[in-house]
């Protein structure tokens, strides 16, 4: 009896190393990291939402990854329709692009307009020029963040919906 134990043991050893499942996790990353430099997003000109490819609208039945061009005709900007602003279709959207970025860690916004000029960053530099190795200026300085999650990096960042 011991010996079944012993080897039931070994079987349930070998089937935990699932870390294998991680690696894709990486590729994705790098791909979402592509389409994100290359997506459109429209603005609408009356309430201001923001139509994203990258999240779609799962709640209207528009799947994620479904670009703005690809969207019916009878499509309604959801938030103008539910605050009874009327019937904007998508002639009522523009493109937009983001020029705020907001640190996933502390809440810092990178804005365009502004830069940062005390690290060299001048006023107008777009996020995606910014270098490879630009890192958050406020989770650099804090060497909690530091220690325990690694420098906050230009991936850490997300657009900001204005």
């Amino acid at each position: 009896m011991v010996k079944a134990a012993t080897t039931s043991k070994k079987s349930v050893a070998t089937k935990k190393p699932v870390a294998a499942k991680k690696k894709p996790a990486v590729k994705k990353g790098a791909a979402s990291k592509k389409e994100r430099t290359t997506i459109m997003r429209y603005k609408c000109r009356v309430c201001g939402y923001v139509y994203s490819p990258l999240r779609g609208e799962p709640h209207n039945g528009i799947p994620a990854g479904t670009p703005f061009d690809d969207l019916p005709e009878t499509y309604l900007c959801p938030v103008c329709g539910f605050q009874g602003k009327g019937r904007v279709g998508k002639w009522g959207f523009d493109e937009w692009r983001p020029t705020r970025y907001i640190c996933s860690m502390c809440d810092y916004i990178y804005d365009e307009k502004r830069g940062e000029p005390h690290h060299g960053i001048k006023p107008g530099t777009k996020f995606e020029d910014l270098p490879e190795d630009y890192v958050c200026p406020v989770c650099a300085t804090d060497p909690k963040i530091v220690l325990r999650y690694g420098n906050v990096v230009k991936q850490g960042f997300s657009p900001l919906y204005e």
